[in-house]
């Protein structure tokens, strides 16, 4: 049975709820809570800011993967500590405005990033706008992500402003979205998602974003820290370095590489602390 968007944010902060107890408890534990969506840079990078507090301030760190929903309410409530995937004006800009008196952005991670509708390189069209004359050839579908996420809100919105009468946006998640292309490419089918970087499918594929002349996905975007209000004076070491967390956008893509090639994020985390040519970036955090 398919959850209605009401149905799915319902459960999603219902098993946040669950998992978290009842009301704020971030500021009295000395558990670090870190919240993040399971999308493949979110996963990379939230994993190795759990393995830095580990190793380096010898924190005690749980990791919850939650909506983006969730993930910003909890953060907003003190249910948890921080979160370092927020995409930021753009994609959360909506999360964002509504928790904006409630939380404490500590600035950009990672800079660089994009969200739009992607297609292999062998497609042979170049904008959105050329969607509605090929409808049939994609079969009326744009592939999605989890419901509610920005990007997904964002196509929606690329629906209507493109008149792409007749296209269904396909709910999913990260991974039932690159199966769809992985699928999609081994036949040299058409097909168009919703995509963004960084991804570790642009190293795997050949892969073009198609031009956005309307902008409604907005131009280059960053990736942000975001903390409760008080982690400052209750976790100081914590705060200072999510402050000074900044992630080179190839070293976050190696990472997500190594994640989608062996499924050990954390190990992968651990090892990346671990090399020496990395010696200079993580001591530029603290």
């Amino acid at each position: 049975m398919q959850l209605s968007r009401l149905q799915s944010a319902v459960f999603a902060l219902a098993a946040l709820c669950l998992v978290l107890g009842a009301g704020p408890a971030s500021a009295a534990s000395k558990t670090v809570k870190i919240a993040y969506v399971e999308w493949s840079c979110a996963t990379a990078s939230t994993n190795l800011v759990k393995a830095v507090l580990e190793e380096k301030l010898h924190k005690k760190v749980e990791i919850l993967p939650v909506s983006a929903a969730a993930m910003w309410q909890a953060v907003a409530s003190g249910d948890v500590d921080a979160m370092v995937t927020a995409w930021l004006p753009v994609t959360h800009g909506q999360y964002l405005a509504k928790v904006k008196d409630k939380v404490v952005d500590l600035g950009a991670i990672v800079k660089g990033a994009k969200i739009g509708l992607v297609v292999p390189d062998y497609v042979t069209i170049d904008s959105i706008a050329d969607l509605p004359a090929h409808k049939k050839a994609f079969k009326s579908k744009i592939i999605g992500i989890d419901p509610g996420a920005g990007i997904m809100t964002k196509t929606e919105k690329a629906i209507r402003e493109y008149d792409l009468k007749g296209f269904t946006l396909v709910e999913g998640s990260d991974a039932t979205m690159t199966a769809a292309l992985a699928d999609a490419v081994k036949h040299k089918n058409w097909v168009v998602i919703t995509g963004w970087t960084p991804h570790w499918m642009f190293g795997k594929w050949q892969l073009k974003y198609l031009a956005d002349p309307k902008g409604v996905f907005g131009e280059e975007e960053t990736i942000h820290a975001i903390v409760r209000k008080g982690l400052a004076k209750d976790k100081p070491e914590v705060a200072a370095f999510l402050a000074k967390y900044k992630l080179p956008m190839a070293d976050l893509q190696t990472l997500m590489a190594a994640n989608q090639a062996n499924g050990k994020p954390y190990k992968n985390a651990k090892a990346f602390l671990a090399d020496p040519r990395n010696k200079d970036l993580v001591a530029s955090w603290f």
